[in-house]
């Protein structure tokens, strides 16, 4: 083989080999940003994901929230039901402590007294298991969330200035809740 042929047989190996490393190097760049564009399809859906994880988390503590709400609710519908029904009878119950009051003073028969005793008793007895309880005023401080002063009376005594002096009508509180205030008198 002559040195010219040798020359272009050289040339053309070389010509191959920079095509290869043109091919290779296409190939890297190709492989590379088929791996950006993976790892950007797999960050995007990882966002999705979380985003979606996210609503799901918020969307079953709202869901829990309400379930909560509305049980409460219908416990209190409930529980409050027989309100307007109690306050109702709290005028009868004023009746039945007037009577007693006067049955007590008078000369009437003992039958009467312990009749109308009977009646208040189990009354009472009642009203107490659906949750009704009066408010206990007499020597007590003055509280406005229990008390409806209707008057104020002068007291010598500074122990008694600002306390119930007298309490003019019961109050009531039915399961923790005031359904009447208490009338008061309070000592100034």
């Amino acid at each position: 083989m002559s040195k010219e042929n040798k020359e272009k047989e050289l040339k053309e190996t070389i010509n191959e080999e920079v095509v290869q490393e043109e091919v290779i190097t296409e190939s890297a760049q190709e492989s590379q940003e088929e791996k950006t564009d993976c790892e950007k399809k797999i960050s995007d859906l990882e966002a999705k994901i979380a985003k979606e994880k996210d609503d799901y988390l918020r969307l079953m503590a709202e869901f829990d929230n309400f379930r909560r709400r509305t049980s409460q609710e219908k416990l209190e519908l409930v529980s409050m039901a027989s309100t307007d029904t109690i306050k109702g009878l709290l005028p009868v119950l004023d009746d039945c402590e007037r009577a007693i009051a006067v049955l007590k003073e008078s000369s009437d028969s003992e039958a009467a007294k312990e009749g109308t005793e009977l009646i208040y008793g189990k009354l009472t007895g009642y009203l107490k298991s659906k949750g009704l309880e009066a408010i206990e005023a007499l020597g007590k401080p003055f509280d406005t969330d229990l008390h409806e002063a209707v008057a104020q009376f002068p007291v010598q005594e500074e122990d008694k200035k600002g306390k119930v002096f007298d309490v003019v009508q019961t109050g009531y509180t039915l399961n923790g809740k005031v359904i009447r205030f208490a009338k008061v008198v309070v000592g100034i």
